[in-house]
């Protein structure tokens, strides 16, 4: 009877080895070494989460900038059209065949024009 009493009075060793299911089933995160390190592994887990916020808002943004570049370049060339458009209406052949065409008064000038001092 003495042996069975010193048994139970003598503390369990605790096995150091770690196996797969002790891994798996989170027994490893009640060990010691992770009770020691739990600020240092949240701060971790932070960092992880903060990287991956950081990364995600990035492509968003750039994202963003390739829209805008791409609606920028339609609004040039959508500049440049009517551009074109009021330089060739405003040469003065056209106004001349537009304004002969509607029947006014109005002539080219023939004396050239002059600066007032």
């Amino acid at each position: 009877m003495e042996s069975r009493q010193e048994n139970f009075a003598q503390p369990e060793k605790k096995n150091k080895h770690t196996s797969w299911k002790s891994i798996v089933g989170g027994d490893i995160l009640a060990t010691d070494f992770f009770r020691r390190q739990t600020k240092l592994l949240v701060l971790v887990m932070v960092l992880i989460i903060f990287y991956i916020h950081n990364r995600y808002a990035c492509q968003q943004q750039m994202i963003e900038i390739d829209r805008l570049k791409k609606e920028l370049t339609d609004i040039k060339y959508d500049a440049l059209t009517r551009s074109s458009e009021l330089m060739e209406r405003s040469r003065q052949s056209r106004i001349e065949e537009y304004i002969s065409t509607r029947e006014s008064d109005l002539q080219t000038a023939t004396n050239p024009p002059y600066l007032i001092k």
